[in-house]
């Protein structure tokens, strides 16, 4: 029997029971669908995560205080005073991999204007901070080295603290905030960035010298972290080697003795992301995947019904020279039909519902043409696995008690 009489003829047994066949090819879509849209999310969550922490400066080193013992208590790196402005002077001078460097301060504090007050968080860096940072001024100007030295009472305002305080349509270059009870003058606007990945506001802070923050707002004289810039991304290796040499140097650290002090790079971070985000997106498809193992026992249910159902029908051609290939042949292109039917509405199902997360929740997602074709390979081989079994009982029957069968 050749391929065409054996389609003609699967196609004529799926139509005479319209409904069951749609039933049963829709375990198969719902798989389907269900793998390509989460695996779409997995992997477009993936390259968001990767675009903003490489939005960030995929060449920048970060250098955190590290974390304080109290009698074998964990105090946390925000407690450390392990980092200066003297290691911030050092870096700049003894590290030929680095382009820039600036310390960072911050605090979480009230912004007031007039009558209007909103809660925020303030940063501070020296000149290189925005160059580091990858952020950029709209109107107005950034501070001056000048200002850092004398802890000026000026500052950079993000797009979001500007709506929550100014009226509309307000210029707010020149005007006097408080930040707390500090007054600052805004001297900049800084460009939109938007809502990272993990739903962080970053245009939501102030950025002004950190020796403001440090004279007037926290009373400090250490520094809580220290950001970096490699000349390059492929030197961001060499840099944070020779990072981590310098201040093991400068704080005395023997060679058995642990590190005082954190250093990371983007490359790093994203690396770490990018290996969360694949476990959380194989955890994702693997669910998925089991709606389309429920779709093959679906499949493999009902062509026992058809067998037992056209019983007669298989004894007649079995009667009449039909062999038990053509039998088998018949039955699992019908199953090898329901599951490639079902894989094609299943993709464009998957592809229409990546596209309404998108739109709709506003999630990343990134379709996979790799996820689209394993998906197609997968249900057609469901067809073959699960139909299997099913169409060589048909063809095993014997034909005399197959007539015989009520």
């Amino acid at each position: 029997m050749n391929l065409l009489n054996l389609l003609k003829i699967a196609v004529n047994a799926l139509l005479l029971n319209k409904l069951r066949a749609f039933l049963t090819m829709l375990g198969i879509v719902i798989g389907v669908a269900s793998v390509i849209a989460m695996l779409a999310i997995g992997q477009g969550s993936k390259k968001s995560i990767q675009d903003q922490v490489s939005s960030m400066g995929s060449n920048m080193i970060i250098v955190m205080p590290g974390i304080q013992q109290r009698g074998g208590v964990h105090m946390g790196s925000s407690s450390s005073k392990s980092l200066s402005v003297d290691d911030v002077e050092a870096i700049a001078m003894h590290c030929p991999s680095i382009k820039m460097v600036s310390p960072e301060v911050r605090s979480s504090g009230q912004v007031i204007y007039a009558n209007n007050n909103a809660p925020t968080t303030i940063y501070g860096g020296n000149e290189n901070y925005l160059g580091i940072k990858m952020l950029t001024v709209t109107s107005g100007r950034e501070f001056a080295s000048k200002e850092v030295q004398r802890a000026a009472k000026v500052c950079l305002i993000g797009q979001t603290v500007i709506d929550n305080i100014f009226e509309e349509g307000v210029d707010p270059i020149g005007k006097y905030i408080r930040f707390n009870s500090i007054p600052i003058k805004i001297i900049g606007v800084l460009s939109e960035k938007g809502q990272n990945t993990f739903g962080q506001d970053q245009d939501d802070l102030l950025i002004v010298p950190y020796t403001t923050v440090q004279k007037r707002i926290l009373a400090i004289s250490h520094i809580q972290t220290i950001l970096a810039s490699a000349l390059s991304e492929a030197a961001s290796s060499s840099a944070l080697t020779e990072i981590e040499n310098l201040l093991r140097q400068r704080h005395d650290i023997s060679d058995d003795e642990e590190d005082d002090f954190e250093v990371r790079s983007q490359e790093e971070l994203v690396k770490t992301f990018s290996s969360i985000s694949d476990i959380l997106t194989v955890l994702l498809g693997v669910i998925a995947g089991i709606s389309l193992l429920v779709g093959g026992i679906g499949i493999m249910n009902i062509m026992y019904v058809s067998v037992t159902e056209r019983t007669r029908e298989i004894g007649l051609r079995m009667s009449i020279g039909g062999r038990s290939i053509d039998i088998l042949l018949q039955f699992l292109t019908e199953s090898i039909l329901i599951s490639i039917i079902g894989g094609v509405i299943g993709i464009l199902s998957g592809l229409g519902a990546s596209q309404l997360v998108s739109s709709v929740m506003k999630w990343p997602v990134a379709v996979m043409p790799q996820a689209v074709l394993a998906s197609f390979l997968v249900c057609t081989a469901i067809g073959v696995f699960f139909g299997w079994y099913p169409a060589r009982k048909a063809a095993n029957l014997d034909p005399i008690d197959a007539l015989r069968y009520e």
